[in-house]
């Protein structure tokens, strides 16, 4: 029995793993309900009248024997916030009889059944396993009161003797408890719970009646001892979920400033000097980091026609897209335009011829 329950606890436990979150001690109130499966111990019964002569025992007592039954519960509690926990529980047991013996006689057929049924004040603790935990586990006490009933529970002989316990008793109760629960991330509040229970009672006294040639009332004093094993849903009132991680925004990104050279040529001319082939360089360079798009834009000074000098600038624009090819850049990230005199560095009237103005201006973006 006890490998049963065993192997039934660690199938419950894994079957809850993918709905756990992090556990937490309950504070406050909380209701739970759970079902199983309930062993009542085999049973003594003493027999008196004409029955007992049929019996091998010396002490003229029989044995009952019950098949597995089930067991339901349902409690309020209150949780204290440190793991103790106090609840009231509501309770209900029901086994078939198996059968009886002790008897001479051959073959004696059994049947009825018995119950348990009362109320239980409990004391529980939970135990912490700390941050990250996706259980907790619990021991509880109990102590109360439970009425037990035999249901007509007969056996009968072939030599038509029977014997017939029916009544119910009601004696002090007591329990203990082991067990772990499972919260469920989607639920806050809610966990699933996977529980083993002992219960017994104090002997109740119930009625037996046997008959043979005759009728005898009697009665007699019963064991009630219970193994069950229930699974069970609680929920605890006013759990709310933890608070989401904050999460730092995303800098934004900042565009690099843009980088600009000046390629400056002699008057009326569009080749190259030294010096500009050595700035082209450094362009060429640093365009290799962190750029996007190279602007390659040509100018002339106000000397000459605006025809001639557009004409010019495009000429100017070109050969410094040149030499930046020919130092690795791609043709395709350049972005290559010519606008004359329209667009002076150092503003001069018509005619007047200004080094700064006879320019290519390469930006870096």
């Amino acid at each position: 029995m006890m490998m049963r329950i065993r192997n039934a606890l660690l199938a419950a436990t894994f079957l809850a793993l993918p709905l756990a979150a992090q556990a937490q001690p309950i504070s406050g109130l909380y209701v739970g309900a759970g079902a199983g499966v309930n062993l009542l111990q085999e049973s003594d019964v003493s027999i008196t009248g004409p029955l007992a002569t049929g019996l091998t025992r010396a002490d003229r007592s029989a044995t009952v024997e019950f098949n597995y039954g089930w067991v339901g519960v349902v409690s309020l509690g209150y949780g204290f916030g440190n793991g103790v926990r106090a609840e009231i529980e509501g309770s209900y047991r029901e086994n078939e009889v198996d059968s009886i013996t002790g008897f001479n006689t051959r073959p004696l057929r059994a049947d009825g059944k018995a119950r348990s049924y009362g109320i239980m004040a409990n004391a529980f603790y939970d135990f912490d396993l700390g941050a990250g935990s996706f259980l907790t586990p619990y021991v509880g006490v109990g102590a109360g009161y439970q009425w037990h009933a035999y249901d007509s529970v007969r056996a009968r002989a072939s030599n038509g003797a029977s014997v017939t316990i029916d009544g119910e008793d009601g004696q002090f109760a007591y329990q203990a408890i082991v067990g772990a629960a499972f919260p469920i991330s989607a639920a806050p509040g809610l966990a699933i719970t996977a529980e083993y229970r002992f219960m017994g009672t104090l002997q109740p006294n119930i009625d037996v009646r046997a008959s043979a040639a005759g009728t005898t009332r009697g009665s007699t004093d019963v064991d009630n001892y219970n193994h069950s094993l229930l699974i069970g849903l609680r929920y605890a009132f006013g759990v709310t979920p933890p608070p989401a991680p904050v999460v730092a925004p995303t800098p934004a990104v900042v565009p690099s400033p843009a980088r600009t050279f000046l390629v400056f040529f002699d008057f009326d001319r569009a080749d190259l000097t030294d010096r500009a082939r050595q700035i082209i360089g450094e362009a060429a360079t640093n365009s290799r980091t962190g750029t996007t798009r190279i602007e390659v834009s040509g100018h002339a000074d106000r000397s000459g026609t605006p025809q001639y000098n557009q004409r010019l600038s495009e000429r100017r624009a070109q050969a410094v897209a040149a030499e930046l090819e020919r130092r690795g850049v791609a043709r395709s990230a350049m972005s290559i335009q010519a606008f004359g005199e329209s667009r002076p560095l150092v503003p001069t009237a018509d005619g007047v011829r200004e080094p700064q103005n006879r320019r290519v201006e390469i930006v870096l973006r």
